[in-house]
């Protein structure tokens, strides 16, 4: 083998491939965690529907930009970024101001070799109730509260306040959220409200992501754990440098004995 050999360049050419491997495989790690984390953008406030000349804004946190991102949308069938004709940027955040109804439609990440987060989709309404729902799947067992919102009643309750599943009736309720105990994919649908005297929200899907997606587990552990399989492969590879270092110099102390019997 070439690290075998006793020649001091060569040694160290081999401790440097060990740490560069080593590198890469630290590189790979995070990149398949932050595809993990940022696999959607952050949103705040954090649903699906927002009022008319309300402030959304919008974060790529975690998502791969070595080659830097942008934020972009798809409203009325036409794709632009944040900072031409809508949204400005404040450091790394995307801040929308004053939304409209044609603001309404796809929000995702891109990086800039075309690398594309999922997208969320966003409901701009003009009318006095919105539905605050999750704007990105739920895994399944989990509880999920649907919030019926009047924009313009902040102290009173409504007696009457009706939530709808694929535009069929779910129940009527005297508070303004609906919980849903341990979600399943049969849960899964669009979703809307009725606050008697105030109005409709809008329908908002509600999407239900299945714990039996092995891929997803397994990154999702591969990241959770991802500390010690990092000290893992530093500890082999400081100990395969050792190892190299230790035969280096036994190779050189018989390069004598060896010459004398030639």
């Amino acid at each position: 083998m070439i690290c075998q050999q006793d020649n001091i360049e060569v040694t160290f050419f081999c401790i440097r491939l060990l740490i560069n491997t080593w590198l890469l495989l630290v590189i790979q790690i995070w990149d398949s965690c932050d595809a993990q984390t940022a696999s959607f953008p952050h949103v705040v406030p954090n649903t699906s529907q927002h009022y008319e000349y309300s402030t959304v804004s919008f974060d790529c946190k975690g998502f791969d930009g070595s080659l830097g991102w942008k934020l972009m949308r798809k409203a009325a069938d036409v794709d632009t970024a944040c900072g031409t004709s809508w949204g400005v940027f404040s450091g790394s955040i995307c801040i929308f101001r004053n939304v409209y109804i044609e603001d309404s439609g796809q929000y995702w990440c891109e990086s800039g070799d075309g690398k594309k987060s999922s997208p969320v989709n966003i409901t701009i309404t003009p009318g006095p109730v919105i539905l605050e729902s999750p704007l990105i799947p739920v895994m399944e067992g989990n509880t999920v509260s649907l919030r019926c919102k009047n924009r313009t009643d902040f102290t009173k309750t409504s007696t009457s306040i009706t939530f709808y599943k694929n535009g069929i009736f779910i129940k009527s309720i005297s508070t303004s959220t609906l919980i849903i105990h341990n979600i399943n994919k049969s849960h899964e649908g669009l979703y809307k409200c009725n606050i008697s005297g105030a109005g409709e929200s809008p329908e908002s899907w509600l999407a239900v992501r299945s714990r039996d997606n092995t891929d997803d587990r397994m990154v999702t552990l591969f990241c959770y754990d991802q500390l010690p399989v990092l000290l893992y492969f530093l500890l082999r590879t400081v100990g395969t440098i050792l190892w190299v270092t230790l035969l280096l110099g036994v190779l050189r102390k018989r390069q004598p004995w060896n010459d004398h019997h030639i």
